[in-house]
């Protein structure tokens, strides 16, 4: 029978925390230089390997934990409110990880197991700029007589300059297919570029990537249509568990900040800022936003677990229960989005409202709370998400009908 780790006894949350929250701290601790020096995370991603990170959702007899997706975007949040560059690095990641989880008849997931089981760290590169659609992509995997090679380039490469290895979504091989295809990072012909230039979440690695006739064996690709039914809500939900966190860190920095004052305002209704009660309601608005994005989260994440135990049951089925609850599992996920997405703006807003002009230093760098939180909310528009719960609602459209190829 197929099975997911969603279906085995794990750790506990307590147990999880326990165990990586001395990495957690670590990562917090330079965070801010990281963002003044814009130097890339590349000891903080490696810390994460060498903690089995990548694993959590693998059994314990694989080398994981055991984690639900609840307890994985749990680690999420709190590794976003350390730095919100690291769960989008993952992101890809632990996406790639639900396509694996399953058993499959031709052992084709068990390699990719060991491979995450072992630290190895899987980014991205599916989107290409210019393109007018999602599928409309020149990437394409072509057969050689030599073996099957891929070319050209991707924008949006979100881990890839961390990874070990790389998805990516290509035409091909054949005609009117679109498979995931998957290459060794430091394979000949590949040219990773860190030119992202957004105004936030600017060291996760999500520049350009060219493949100049990469080697692809036989076993690195399969169907696009084969990958896990519920992995865009996963994808989703990585984002919302970053801006949760973006949200926590607000907070804190926030309250350590209000802390630390000395001077109020001459229309102050205390001498200390902490006293003062305007000043203690922004702070309450901040944390009780912080708070509400953490439970959207892990509410959307709960819905979405129990949707994938029962779907392990049969991955095929086409069984109006199963279906329907993969379905109710994205739009939880899309209702979320615009729950966490407005906490999250106004939460890194708000904070300065409690704050003086010294908190515009670029030494604090508070301003890129909002700048990441902006710059996640961006990649995926909650304009869209609205319609597409909307037409659920009142029609039972399905939410994932734009990712069929």
């Amino acid at each position: 029978m197929p099975t997911t780790t969603a279906t085995r006894a794990g750790a506990t949350t307590a147990e999880l925390l326990a165990h990586f929250r001395p990495v957690l701290d670590r990562i917090a601790a330079g965070a801010l230089e990281r963002e003044s020096d814009r130097r890339r995370p590349h000891d903080a991603v490696g810390w994460l390997k060498k903690a089995r990170f990548g694993a959590v959702r693998l059994p314990h007899e694989e080398g994981g934990f055991g984690a639900t997706i609840e307890q994985e975007h749990t680690l999420l949040i709190e590794l976003g409110a350390a730095d919100s560059n690291l769960p989008q690095i993952w992101r890809n990641h632990f996406a790639f990880v639900e396509d694996v989880l399953f058993d499959d008849e031709d052992g084709r997931n068990e390699q990719w197991r060991d491979e995450i089981a072992t630290g190895a760290l899987f980014g991205g590169a599916w989107s290409e700029a210019g393109s007018r659609s999602f599928f409309d992509m020149r990437t394409a995997l072509t057969r050689t007589v030599d073996g099957p090679v891929l070319n050209r380039q991707k924008f949006y490469s979100t881990g890839s300059l961390f990874a070990d290895w790389i998805s990516v979504l290509a035409a091909g091989p054949d005609a009117d297919q679109v498979s995931l295809v998957l290459v060794e990072a430091d394979a000949a012909g590949v040219t990773l570029v860190d030119d992202w230039d957004g105004i936030g979440q600017r060291l996760t690695g999500s520049g350009t990537t060219t493949f100049d006739e990469v080697a692809v064996p036989v076993g690195r690709w399969y169907p696009f249509a084969q990958r896990a039914r519920y992995q865009e809500a996963v994808y989703q939900l990585n984002h919302l568990a970053t801006l949760a966190g973006i949200s926590r860190a607000a907070q804190r920095d926030l309250t350590d900040a209000v802390r630390s004052r000395l001077r109020n305002y001459p229309q102050g209704l205390a001498d200390a800022p902490r006293e003062d009660a305007q000043i203690q309601e922004v702070v309450g608005r901040v944390s009780a936003l912080a708070s509400s994005a953490e439970a959207s989260v892990l509410w959307a994440a709960r819905v979405l677990d129990d949707a994938v135990v029962t779907l392990a049951e049969d991955l095929a089925s086409q069984e109006p229960a199963v279906v329907e609850g993969l379905r109710a599992a994205t739009i939880a996920v899309y209702e979320a989005q615009l729950t966490v997405t407005e906490a999250a703006l106004a939460a890194s807003t708000l904070l300065f409202d409690a704050l003086s002009s010294s908190a515009l230093a670029e030494s604090r760098a508070l301003d890129r709370h909002w700048r990441n939180a902006r710059t996640v909310a961006s990649h995926n528009p909650r304009v869209y998400r609205a319609r597409v719960i909307g037409d659920w609602h009142l029609n039972g459209a399905d939410p994932s009908a734009a990712f069929a190829p």
